[in-house]
């Protein structure tokens, strides 16, 4: 047993159950009539988010380790292993849990119950690891059930009627979403010579003979279940819901990581298990192409007209996800490697912004867009970084946004995929217009109010560092990954030739 690997999935975990034990003892010893503070929590979970994240991309990049914790039944183990992909969905978790992470020691004076929130926080990270290190269908699974019910406590944080309503949206609609992830598992447990992830998949076609049909359909809800937790149509609905009622740093990690769970099924489902020579040319990957346009431009749409800053950005990540899931569906190596890319830069960007978000509320309770007015004045490092964002979103050059958008209308455009081969690009461009029409006038407003605006909003605010460097340091990986591609370029591309795909840098 790789002792590594083994720590690094339980790390996290432990400590995180070892302090909601000590927040759920206090509520029944009814010691909490009062907010208590507690002044050694941040920094032993600055301490313990560290270590771990230490201990997690050494178990990542030192070597392909493996290791089966036990078996289920004959033939299914829960096993681990680490790869390229695991590499690079393990890396944007870790660097996303500890931007969001210390953010959060000053923000969660905001909302109040810092031990269970971060008791959660822990465990969550500790669940994401375990699910990016899965090392077959089953295994993956079962951590991606376990990630949503973890994850839950994080958007009903503050209790009110709102948020326990949108996280049992969001309860409700991951469920459904992962029965679906589990027809197609069933199905392809009886048509794959095996679960585990193998590139380019492990279907017996011998098997399927006769059966092409049904193993289809299979697919295609497997699909659709995945895409549940990714924001597609026609399940998105949970998103715009519970973003704007969880914390910050949570809506942050959510709209930065947790709907790329939903990526990562549908990347080791499609690529890893079945094989995307066996739906190229289909109806499953048609139909999942226009769903995945619809998308991204409805997602576009809804977020150009919505006021309501959070929510906003919730409809944005329904659009931004969806061009993963487009570069995804063409099955084309270029688009893959977009996909990729799109991942990495999306969690960093889409970060950075929930996390400006939350500042505006920490500092003024502001969450409409009319109230943003004037705010470049009172705190200009903060709408900088907010700048920075919007651009790498839109994907305007130098940014990083413009890179894995460049990939993604390559890879439609050397596509045989017909009318979408055109129409893809197209429908990409009129989102990253409708995404200028929605983030850009904040800054406008933001630097230039007009002069009675102005008079309302003088003085500067002075931004806690814990909360101000993480978003410095996202928006400088926002400009420099565009800057200097070649950092994330290089490993996508070679992550996309396990599958013997060549892609011209």
């Amino acid at each position: 047993m790789d002792i590594l690997l083994l720590v690094s999935l339980l790390l996290p975990a432990t400590a995180g159950i070892c302090l909601l034990l000590g927040s759920f003892s206090e509520h029944l010893r009814a010691v909490k009539q009062e907010p208590r503070k507690l002044p050694w929590l941040p920094p032993v979970v600055a301490v313990v988010l560290t270590v771990s994240v230490a201990l997690v991309l050494s178990a990542a990049w030192t070597g392909r380790r493996s290791m089966t914790l036990f078996t289920l039944v004959d033939g299914l183990p829960v096993y681990f292993k680490v790869d390229e992909i695991s590499r690079w969905f393990v890396t944007i978790v870790s660097v996303i849990w500890l931007a969001a992470g210390f953010y959060s020691f000053v923000y969660l004076k905001h909302e109040g119950e810092e031990k269970r929130y971060f008791g959660f926080y822990l465990l969550l990270y500790g669940v994401l690891v375990g699910l990016d290190f899965s090392g077959n269908l089953v295994t993956m699974y079962l951590f991606y059930e376990l990630m949503t019910l973890v994850s839950m406590p994080l958007v009903l944080h503050n209790g009110s009627r709102e948020a326990i309503m949108a996280a049992l949206k969001y309860l409700f609609y991951s469920m459904c979403g992962a029965y679906g992830g589990l027809f197609g598992i069933y199905v392809l447990y009886r048509y794959c010579d095996s679960l585990t992830f193998t590139a380019g998949g492990s279907l017996n076609m011998t098997s399927v003979s006769g059966h092409e049909g049904f193993v289809l359909v299979g697919i295609f809800v497997m699909i659709l279940g995945f895409g549940v937790k990714a924001g597609m149509l026609p399940l998105h609905a949970w998103l715009p819901s519970a973003h704007p009622v969880a914390p910050s740093p949570a809506s942050a990690v959510l709209s930065g990581v947790i709907v790329k769970s939903g990526v990562l099924a549908l990347i080791r489902g499609v690529f890893y298990v079945v094989g995307a020579d066996f739906i190229r040319g289909t109806w499953v990957q048609y139909t999942w192409m226009i769903l995945a346009l619809l998308t991204v431009f409805m997602g576009s749409m809804l977020a150009f007209r919505e006021q309501g800053f959070k929510k906003r950005l919730a409809y944005s990540t329904v659009s931004q996800v969806s061009y993963i899931l487009f570069g995804l569906s063409l099955l084309t190596p270029m688009a893959y490697v977009g996909a990729l890319l799109h991942t990495a830069i999306h969690a960093v960007v889409k970060c950075g912004l929930f996390l400006v978000a939350g500042v505006f509320l920490y500092c003024f309770e502001y969450t409409k867009v009319d109230e943003l007015k004037g705010l470049g004045k009172r705190m200009p490092a903060v709408m900088w970084c907010y700048t920075l964002f919007s651009l790498a979103l839109i994907g305007i050059p130098p940014t990083a946004g413009f890179i894995s958008k460049w990939y993604l209308a390559e890879g439609a455009l050397k596509s045989d995929t017909g009318v979408i081969s055109w129409l893809g690009p197209i429908v990409l461009l009129l989102s990253a217009l409708l995404t200028a029409g929605y983030l850009l006038p904040i800054v406008m407003k933001g630097f230039f109010p007009g002069e009675e605006e102005d008079e309302k909003h003088s003085g500067k605010v002075r931004i806690s560092w814990f909360m101000l460097i993480p978003l410095i340091v996202l928006a400088a990986l926002a400009v420099l990954l565009g800057v200097f591609p070649q950092i994330l370029t290089g490993y996508a591309v070679e992550a996309a030739g396990v599958f013997g795909w060549e892609v011209g840098l």
